[in-house]
């Protein structure tokens, strides 16, 4: 079980005189959390660290602290928390005492891990994609039926014979939504189940 977040958290900590500053959102694409980055990131501050999972994607920077000492611990609270499509940036305002290697390992990631547990958090229902296709006549009966099969409308377009869905459904469901359109259109309705888009994991520490 996974979750992402509701919206955006916070949580901040002084730490041995350094100012921590966590702040968390959810994110669907690598370019949402960079976007997240980049709007949030306080110049003036020392330090800029942060790191994103989205599925078998993650990526984290530790901006000038020791390696593994930032990015890595932030990525580790978001897989201890079991959260997924989420982004945490930790910001760090040096306060004159050095906390060393293992310091820092226990400052940011317990600081993520802290701001995430704080969070309003939401479980991730694993969605299918189905493609259908119905005449006219079956439209607003199986309109009616989508809200108790669990069924979102992510596409619908009309043309002369009736309507085109792309239709999300959660992925347990997927083939007994499909059968059950076949089914109560008597086969008037088509519907079928898209396969996933192929993606590997992208591990890639930012520079």
């Amino acid at each position: 079980m996974a979750y992402t977040l509701n919206g955006t958290a916070r949580y901040e900590e002084i730490i041995k005189k350094s100012r921590f500053l966590a702040l968390a959102a959810p994110v669907k694409t690598a370019g949402d959390a960079l976007a997240f980055f980049n709007e949030h990131q306080i110049v003036d501050a020392t330090h800029n660290c942060w790191a994103y999972r989205i599925g078998q994607e993650y990526r984290f920077n530790d901006d000038g602290e020791p390696g593994g000492t930032a990015g890595r611990p932030i990525l580790q609270a978001i897989e201890g928390q079991q959260c997924d499509r989420v982004a945490v940036l930790v910001i760090r305002w040096f306060g004159g005492i050095k906390l060393g290697s293992g310091g820092l390992v226990r400052a940011y990631g317990g600081t993520a891990a802290q701001c995430l547990r704080l969070a309003e958090r939401v479980e991730i229902i694993e969605e299918a994609e189905l493609e259908c296709e119905c005449p006219f006549s079956d439209v607003a009966l199986l309109q009616s039926r989508f809200p108790a099969w669990g069924v979102r409308v992510v596409e619908e377009r009309f043309d002369e014979e009736g309507a085109n869905w792309l239709l999300a459904v959660p992925r347990e469901r997927a083939a007994e939504v499909a059968a059950l359109v076949v089914d109560l259109t008597r086969s008037r309705a088509r519907c079928s189940v898209r396969p996933p888009f192929p993606h590997g994991p992208s591990p890639c520490p930012a520079p």
